[in-house]
């Protein structure tokens, strides 16, 4: 696996080194070796997968708060997905800045969201499946989430929201004074 930092230090674009003969390939997704080595978590505690029908649903943005604060590693198994990130670590130097990257299947791509980050993905195709690994186990008491549309970060979602869950919509705008925390 070949690990590169973003602009938001701590969440990485992983490439997979992909072992290729005319079958089609083999690689590595994980590795706890080389995840401690390159000062990522190293804890899997749950593997989850998402199966979206249609382009343009949005997922997020989501994040936990301690003691269940998580990482979270994505790939997208079909169909393709613009992810975006936000770091919310307080004091950090990238504070409120986001990120996106365009994860799709069989592009050799996975993308490693930190601690305290908030997370959100679109699906760019119909019949879109995305696995992920996260290093604390689901704690709907511990979730928290902003609004995928808070104008405070105008985030470039590339397609109309065409679907979005209720408890999504529901999200507040983010206030950054409560930190972390947020509100329940």
């Amino acid at each position: 696996m070949l690990f590169h930092e973003t602009s938001l230090p701590g969440a990485y674009f992983i490439e997979l080194e992909l072992i290729e003969d005319d079958r089609g390939f083999n690689a590595r997704t994980w590795c706890e070796r080389e995840f401690a080595e390159n000062g990522l978590t190293s804890r899997i505690v749950q593997s989850n997968t998402m199966y979206n029908r249609r382009k343009g649903t949005l997922r997020g943005m989501h994040w936990q708060v301690a003691p269940a604060v998580e990482s979270k590693l994505f790939r997208a198994l079909s169909g393709a997905i613009h992810d975006v990130i936000v770091d919310l670590r307080e004091g950090s130097e990238t504070y409120g800045q986001w990120q996106s990257f365009r994860l799709s299947a069989g592009d050799g791509r996975l993308l490693y969201v930190p601690e305290c980050f908030a997370q959100g993905y679109q699906t760019l195709e119909d019949e879109t499946e995305i696995a992920y690994q996260v290093s604390m186990p689901y704690s709907p008491e511990r979730g928290r989430g902003m609004r995928w549309d808070d104008p405070a970060f105008d985030f470039d979602w590339p397609l109309p929201v065409e679907v979005v869950s209720e408890k999504d919509k529901a999200w507040p705008a983010f206030v950054p004074a409560q930190g972390l925390a947020g509100p329940p």
